[in-house]
């Protein structure tokens, strides 16, 4: 996924600075369309449980990442020892070593865009990357969609948190606007590959797991899928030995 031409990724697309915003600013429409109601619902869920609204935007700022702020509001919450919030942060957010490992961090230039783009690597945006093809890739579009992606999830959480005074009480299934983004980008993901194994590898694997192992959904289907893919790899490799 990286340029051999030797120019800055911008120049070598032909791209500039405007450019390359539009570009990110619609690839990044189905983000926005979960982050900012589902930021709200992490906004309104960290103020009713007792801390200040400022914490939901500083949150979103500084973690970035949606699944894990959830928790760690139930965690706080309930005084959870450091160690035990230390150990669930680690399993949560273990998948994304496996994004690391076909990130094109080759695009990015200097450490500050770089160590962004690690700290800004969600499911999302890797989501986005994986369905863009390679040519329209650089890394300033990178970069863009990423801090386009960060600003959804900081107005999402700040408007939540602000507004959740507002609404009443037992409010229900604001929730849901995860699922809902993880749907919208699987469809996205799926519409625009020709090449459709690895859907239905995460389509077996999620009936699979509902199936064997319902209480353990996530943790199954995640497993199954990726020995579905070690499985696909191997075979692939064997073939053109």
């Amino acid at each position: 996924m990286h340029s051999t031409t030797g120019e800055a990724p911008g120049k070598a697309l032909g791209g500039d600075f405007r450019g390359d915003l539009a570009v990110a600013a619609k690839l990044t429409v189905p983000v926005a369309m979960g982050y900012i109601p589902l930021g709200a619902a992490f906004g309104i869920l960290l103020v009713s449980q007792g801390l200040p609204w400022f914490w939901a935007p500083t949150t979103a700022l500084v973690v970035f990442a949606g699944s894990l702020e959830f928790l760690a509001v139930s965690m706080i919450s309930t005084g959870l020892s450091l160690a035990a919030i230390a150990v669930t942060t680690l399993l949560v957010n273990f998948r994304h070593i496996f994004y690391g490992l076909s990130f094109p961090m080759e695009l990015l230039r200097g450490r500050a865009q770089r160590g962004y783009g690690i700290f800004a690597l969600t499911d999302e945006t890797y989501s986005l990357l994986a369905g863009t093809a390679p040519e329209e890739l650089n890394g300033r579009r990178i970069t863009l969609i990423q801090v386009l992606s960060h600003g959804y999830w900081v107005l999402g959480s700040l408007s939540g948190a602000l507004a959740s005074t507002a609404l009443p009480a037992g409010v229900e299934g604001v929730e849901f606007a995860l699922t809902a983004l993880f749907v919208v980008l699987a469809w996205d993901h799926a519409r625009k590959r020709t090449n459709l194994r690895a859907v239905g590898y995460g389509v077996a694997a999620s009936v699979l797991a509902g199936i064997l192992a319902a209480d353990q959904f996530l943790t199954v289907a995640v497993i199954a899928f990726l020995l579905m893919l070690v499985a696909d790899y191997a075979m692939a490799r064997s073939k053109r030995a």
